[in-house]
């Protein structure tokens, strides 16, 4: 089983038997995290970070959980400055894949469509997670120029195309449903999970707008295949 915590826009930390996995915080106003550490307190954390946007990355993650093992997966285009040199850290590039770190028997990397990357991790138990980043198709059609908006498609394209000629199903999606792009501001998600069957998607990177980003029924590819959690409270919880 994972449980599966809302942290805040697209953090979040997903407790298995053997870590707490902790996927792109920036900010915890539930002190959610703290929480589950102080639930579990035998288990190691794993952070995880997809790229040095503001949101989704703080130099702080390096002073949590000390009282503990800790692990870092971090983008390679995180400054280097920022990343104190006695901790256990692996940088990602795209196509990067790291083994046995805790809470997983396998990580790799994949490309985005912004800066630094998206991840697949696998648990030690089998499920898969897949936490977009800022993976997504950008394409500001009520702003873009149609030569913008077509050379953001086909950069979408070039990466889910690579993604899914490896991956057919994730047991987990957290991705982008950002309603600040205008019209078709769900485009990105509905063909991912029309190229990938995912089991359970959790939309992330809403600005607050959760009740736009959980029209599910206006994006989910296969809506009896895919279970779908409108996660919006900081700290709220789910089950999977």
């Amino acid at each position: 089983m994972l449980k599966i915590t809302y942290l805040d826009h697209s953090g979040f930390a997903v407790t298995t038997n053997d870590a707490i996995l902790v996927f792109d915080l920036f900010r915890d106003p539930s002190h959610a995290l703290h929480k589950l550490m102080k639930e579990h307190p035998g288990l190691p954390v794993t952070f995880f970070v997809t790229h040095r946007h503001s949101d989704h990355f703080t130099p702080e993650i390096f002073n949590i959980a000390q009282d503990r093992q800790r692990t870092y997966v971090i983008s390679n285009d995180i400054f280097s400055q920022d990343i104190p040199s006695t901790l256990r850290v692996a940088g990602m590039s795209p196509g990067d894949v790291i083994e046995n770190i805790p809470g997983t028997s396998r990580v790799k990397a994949y490309s985005s469509t912004d800066i630094g990357v998206s991840y697949l991790a696998t648990t030690t138990d089998g499920h898969t997670i897949f936490h977009a980043g800022d993976f997504n198709l950008w394409h500001w059609r009520d702003e873009n120029t149609p030569q913008e908006a077509r050379k953001a498609t086909e950069e979408f394209t070039k990466t889910l195309n690579s993604i899914s000629s490896e991956i057919i199903t994730i047991d987990v999606a957290m991705f982008p449903v950002d309603p600040r792009q205008g019209r078709n501001f769900a485009e990105g998600a509905r063909r991912f999970t029309k190229a990938i069957k995912v089991r359970h998607f959790i939309p992330m990177h809403f600005w607050g707008r959760y009740k736009e980003a959980c029209l599910f029924s206006a994006y989910i590819a296969d809506p009896a295949h895919t279970c779908s959690y409108c996660l919006h409270t900081p700290g709220e919880t789910i089950n999977i």
